[in-house]
């Protein structure tokens, strides 16, 4: 491997000029008048080792802690805590992206309701965060598939990008600057043919085990960002790759630890960072994911002990007869906490009466709300877990 000896600068990036034209007249003068690019070229990565100092060595090291510590006290509850953790990932990797849409139209959309885009695509993002952690994971090993698979849940209902789900781009693309030529850009990724190589240059990277978790999939996801290799939801599918990271490396079994709400609060730093890296300095992402990290984790611990005590709570607020339509209710709520009229129904084992009576009373105690104010389909959901999603998001972003 050829290692850096620490303080060594990381490749930067090179630089190419490329040929451009408008394929179809828009913007300005000025952007139809753009005749050359420069675009990046990333280093490739795969045999390249990257030495931190000793002090932030130190903090991945204690946020490794934390991340394990927060994924052993989500054993046991993995399903209900599993689903929680991703979608509060997803949100806030969404939001970093300008995607927004309060907690209630989140739960209408998880039920199928489409008339929120944002909410939809917070939807979206969650199958993708999960579809790619779990393959990963599973496997024990990164595939271009994955990550075209992830891309495909994300925007496969995109009304703009669903052509272009599932696969590589095959168009220059730029951030930043004009919406109609890459005049102004502050970032342009590298010409669309050298994107498949870096790609699996990049997976050969993110495949080995000698290389410190949290400074691998940090630099990843970077290099990941750098590439660019969708035309859209390169954010969310390269925060997705952390996660999926520091699954396939062992450092979670059960939960995804939400690091975007850390991001989110950290956001111009962030993007800061990612431009640093492109200079040749990979620290400031790695020190940025370490504390979003270990502050998650931490937080993230409160969250996990107050959801392990729902149940009994629960139980306690309704005190539901033995063998009732109610206590069959309980635990699939706090399994499953948006539900529809059918998954009510499904779910209980009871028949129509029996399942509206159960959840007549589970709504006068409070442990559930109906989020549509229709009466048909209707949509219950469990109001302590959607709360607390919020919660632990403002938590982590005000400790960041």
């Amino acid at each position: 491997m050829n290692a850096s000896p620490v303080g060594s600068p990381w490749p930067e990036h090179g630089l190419e000029s490329l040929a451009w034209q408008q394929a179809t007249r828009a913007g300005t003068r000025d952007d139809r008048m753009v005749r050359s690019i420069d675009a990046t070229v990333p280093p490739f990565i795969e045999h390249l080792d990257y030495v931190p100092s000793l002090a932030l060595m130190s903090a991945t090291e204690s946020a490794l802690i934390a991340i394990a510590q927060a994924d052993t006290d989500a054993a046991g509850h993995s399903a209900a805590l599993s689903r929680f953790m991703i979608r509060t990932e997803s949100v806030a990797s969404s939001k970093i992206e300008r995607i927004t849409a309060n907690a209630e139209d989140f739960a209408r959309a998880i039920a199928g309701n489409r008339s929120n885009s944002s909410a939809v695509s917070m939807v979206a993002a969650s199958n993708a965060l999960h579809e790619l952690v779990t393959t990963v994971g599973d496997r024990g090993a990164f595939e271009l598939a994955d990550l075209l698979a992830a891309h495909q849940a994300l925007m496969r209902d995109d009304p703009f990008e669903a052509p272009y789900a599932g696969r590589l781009r095959d168009m220059q693309n730029w951030i930043g600057g004009s919406d109609y030529s890459p005049r102004g850009a502050l970032h342009i990724p590298p010409a669309l043919e050298r994107v498949e190589s870096l790609m699996r240059d990049l997976l050969g990277y993110l495949n080995r085990d000698d290389i410190p978790a949290l400074v691998q999939a940090s630099i990843a996801h970077a290099q990941f960002e750098s590439i660019h290799p969708f035309t859209d939801g390169n954010g969310r599918i390269g925060r997705a790759l952390v996660a999926a990271s520091l699954r396939r490396r062992g450092v979670t079994m059960h939960a995804v630890i939400p690091l975007a709400s850390g991001i989110l609060a950290r956001r111009n730093d962030y993007f800061g960072a990612l431009g640093t890296y492109r200079r040749g300095d990979p620290a400031p992402i790695i020190g940025l994911f370490t504390r979003a990290a270990h502050v998650a984790a931490l937080e993230s611990r409160r969250s996990i002990d107050r959801i392990k005590a729902l149940p009994a709570e629960w139980v306690d607020e309704v005190k539901p007869r033995r063998g009732s339509a109610v206590a069959s209710l309980l635990p699939v709520f706090f399994d499953h906490p948006v539900m529809t009229a059918d998954d009510v129904e499904r779910y209980s084992g009871a028949k129509t009466v029996q399942a509206y009576a159960a959840i007549g009373r589970l709504v006068e105690a409070g442990v559930i709300r109906e989020i549509t104010g229709r009466k048909r389909d209707r949509v219950w959901v469990a109001s302590d877990l959607l709360a607390e999603l919020d919660e632990l998001d403002r938590r982590i972003q005000a400790v960041m």
